[in-house]
């Protein structure tokens, strides 16, 4: 049923891209939320993203996947975006790492809600390294042409996305810690 619609859609079928949209759009808010500050910016990147799809349906090959092809789509439209915004950009403040422990059962509390808020928190441009990385599968150095940052810068901000998170569940683990003793 999906590649007769995606056909259908390629020949200018106006319903059966009606139909694509309302079918990919949960799919594509998910992945652009994981690059945005904010659900206003990732509606913009989504709606930039089907745009583009869009546009570009005639040469997406039937063989491959649609959701696959689409995710790459949404995450250039997420870097266009963080490029092209990139300027107005605050300077990042990376605080010292404290040395503490946590209880590892917390990650398996914490909701895919938790999650998303917790990778939503970072500062922009650790958040989408981070997700290139660990969520999308770039490597440092497809990351670095990506965004126009050498393949090193990567990793830094990978290993800082990293302690920002963990510094950030050691947070909910004292919050939880202290409401558990009163």
């Amino acid at each position: 049923m999906e590649k007769a619609l995606i056909q259908k859609a390629k020949d200018g079928d106006k319903k059966s891209i009606e139909l694509l949209y309302k079918q990919f759009y949960g799919f594509a808010m998910s992945v652009a939320l994981r690059y945005s500050n904010s659900r206003d910016e990732a509606c913009e990147i989504v709606n930039d993203s089907f745009m583009k799809a869009f546009d570009r349906i005639k040469q997406y090959q039937t063989e491959n996947s649609f959701k696959g092809w689409f995710r790459r789509i949404i995450v250039n439209t997420s870097i266009d975006y963080y490029r092209k915004n990139s300027r107005y950009a605050s300077i990042m403040d990376i605080d010292k790492a404290e040395s503490e422990s946590y209880s590892p059962d917390i990650i398996d509390q914490l909701t895919f809600e938790d999650i998303l808020g917790l990778i939503r928190s970072l500062p922009e441009i650790l958040r989408i390294v981070f997700n290139l990385y660990e969520i999308e599968g770039y490597d440092h150095n497809e990351i670095g042409e990506k965004l126009g940052i050498p393949a090193s810068t990567s990793r830094t901000y990978l290993a800082r996305s990293k302690k920002k998170l963990r510094e950030k569940v050691l947070e909910i683990n004292h919050i939880r810690d202290e409401g558990a003793i009163r």
